[in-house]
């Protein structure tokens, strides 16, 4: 198994494309494998090396994710890539372990109701489930990573208000069980960047020398004011998704990630290394125009363009 801090070193800022599965859950159509594969191949070309790839889900039922394996398999082979994917039960994590990927992505929400309108389960169960599957990769020759995303960690649209201190000591709960990296998620865009800050903050105490994560929708607008509050309290492992596609099917008004493309802009203008080429990511859009030619693509530096940077010495 790759040591978590190789996969996200703690000297640079990693982002996750999350377009490929949360992107495509309230999508009217979605890509051909072609299409994703040509998304990938262009997005990696471009300085992307981590994708969220889609769900373990029925192939029948959901034929969205039904070519998670023939992604996992086109990204794995693509040198420094790292593809994950969502358990979203027993079921899902079995058939993710034996996928070969990178990383298993779970999720639990801070809210009851949520968990149970989510994942038909409660959170006692859902944390349950993610326990045994810890146990179950310690047997593995080569384990892949475990990765929990703990949703509605600013507020739920269901049953309002969540306590900070909940939030964080199921976090420690989680790194204290064996998950390699632990991500707080504002679901539904309720947070401002003093609720993110505050929390961050004491994300970073808790994963010590690991990795936690910041999963934030814009609902509100406030999307890539909430990364900025993250990054400057430690958080070096940010989602989001090309175009801004997403949203959440279990929660009322959740819109869609921030923009992988202005959080590549964000990133850079504050000095932060990314190893991705804005211009290169900019044009993958066409792809995603092709695939999904009715879907709306937001994004402010793909619309307005990016600045021209005058050469040192003119005017």
């Amino acid at each position: 198994m790759t040591d978590i801090n190789i996969i996200y070193p703690a000297d640079r800022i990693s982002l996750r494309e999350v377009g490929l599965r949360d992107g495509l859950q309230m999508v009217k159509t979605f890509p051909t494998t072609q299409g994703k594969i040509d998304w990938i191949h262009q997005e990696y070309d471009a300085g992307i090396r981590h994708f969220e790839l889609g769900t373990f889900l029925p192939k029948d039922r959901y034929r969205v994710f039904a070519d998670i394996q023939v992604l996992i398999d086109k990204v794995t082979a693509l040198p420094g890539a790292y593809g994950s994917g969502l358990s979203p039960n027993k079921i899902g994590s079995q058939n993710a372990l034996s996928s070969g990927i990178s990383e298993i992505h779970c999720v639990m929400s801070i809210s009851e109701a949520h968990n149970l309108a989510n994942l038909k389960r409660t959170r006692e169960t859902t944390l349950r489930e993610i326990f045994d599957l810890c146990a179950l990769r310690t047997k593995m020759d080569s384990p892949p990573q475990i990765g929990v995303g703990l949703a509605m960690s600013f507020g739920c649209s269901l049953s309002g208000s969540v306590d900070p201190a909940e939030v964080l000591e199921l976090a420690e709960q989680c790194y204290d069980a064996g998950v390699d990296i632990v991500s707080i998620a504002d679901t539904v865009g309720y947070a401002g960047p003093k609720q993110v800050e505050n929390l961050a903050a004491g994300m970073y105490k808790i994963a010590g020398n690991r990795p936690f994560g910041v999963h934030l929708h814009d609902t509100r607008g406030l999307g890539l004011a909430n990364a900025a509050a993250a990054i400057g309290q430690g958080a070096r492992v940010l989602d989001a998704s090309l175009g801004g596609l997403g949203g959440c099917p279990a929660a009322p008004n959740a819109t869609g990630n921030i923009v992988m493309e202005d959080l590549v802009y964000l990133c850079q203008t504050g000095g932060f290394e990314t190893g991705i080429n804005l211009e290169k990511l900019i044009a993958v859009r066409d792809v995603l125009r092709r695939e999904m030619p009715d879907e709306t693509l937001y994004g402010g530096i793909a619309m307005a363009g990016l600045p021209i940077v005058e050469m040192a010495g003119q005017k």
